[in-house]
């Protein structure tokens, strides 16, 4: 049972207690009921979990707690990470080379938060809180791998290769100028792992470590492992 009603972050309706066996939630600013087999969207996840499920092919999985069931009274973690950890020593930061939709592991060998936990990536807006890249950090990456700055956000983007979702640094080791179609694939393709990503990761279905450290070593092959095809 499904209460679709307005207003994302209103106060909980009068009336929308949930019967025997479901568990009210908000889901993406929705008031809902939840129950184990009822339909849910990968793109909620980590709403889900919040009280107690894992969308997983579609449908929930988990909770079991009664009828009128209110959100944990514990807040998410509010706290940012800030110890970067790099896979491999960064040795240099000019003449880097674009090797097609990989960056030059030279100088941009991927980083982490090593203290990013599950509590902090998995509660929506953590990606849009941590974000801390300046305008003057992106035209030295470009600097970097020689491409005109002019080029920022039309067929190039400063990426990052750990995206902040997974837990992701904002060090300048962590950043590139990805392509968005040429060499292809090109950054909205990866965006798209990114997301799945996240979603595995907070379900639970994939260790945060595996995610960062796949995405890091070769986005385009670990992207084939997940969906199956080649991107």
């Amino acid at each position: 049972m499904l209460l679709g009603l307005p207003g994302p972050g209103a106060a909980r309706p009068a009336g929308a207690d949930c019967r025997s066996g479901y568990v009210y939630g908000v889901i993406g600013g929705v008031h809902k009921c939840l129950h184990a087999g009822e339909f849910c969207a990968a793109a909620q996840e980590a709403d889900y979990e919040r009280y107690g499920f894992a969308c997983v092919d579609g449908h929930l999985r988990g909770g079991g707690g009664g009828g009128g069931s209110t959100p944990p009274t514990k807040p998410p973690s509010t706290s940012l990470p800030t110890h970067t950890v790099l896979f491999a020593r960064r040795t240099r930061a000019a003449g880097c080379a674009v090797r097609g939709p990989l960056p030059d592991r030279r100088c941009s060998p991927g980083g982490i938060y090593a203290d990013a936990t599950l509590a902090m990536i998995c509660v929506p807006g953590y990606s849009k809180r941590v974000r801390d890249v300046s305008e003057s950090t992106k035209t030295a990456i470009y600097g970097e791998y020689a491409i005109p700055r002019t080029h920022y956000g039309r067929p190039y983007e400063v990426d990052h290769i750990v995206s902040l979702e997974l837990g992701g640094s904002n060090d300048p080791a962590n950043l590139y100028p990805e392509a968005a179609s040429s060499p292809s694939p090109g950054f909205r393709v990866k965006d798209r792992l990114e997301n799945r990503l996240h979603a595995l990761v907070c379900s639970r279905r994939m260790p945060l470590r595996q995610a960062q450290r796949g995405i890091a070593v070769n986005w385009v092959a670990l992207y084939r492992r997940v969906f199956g095809v080649a991107p």
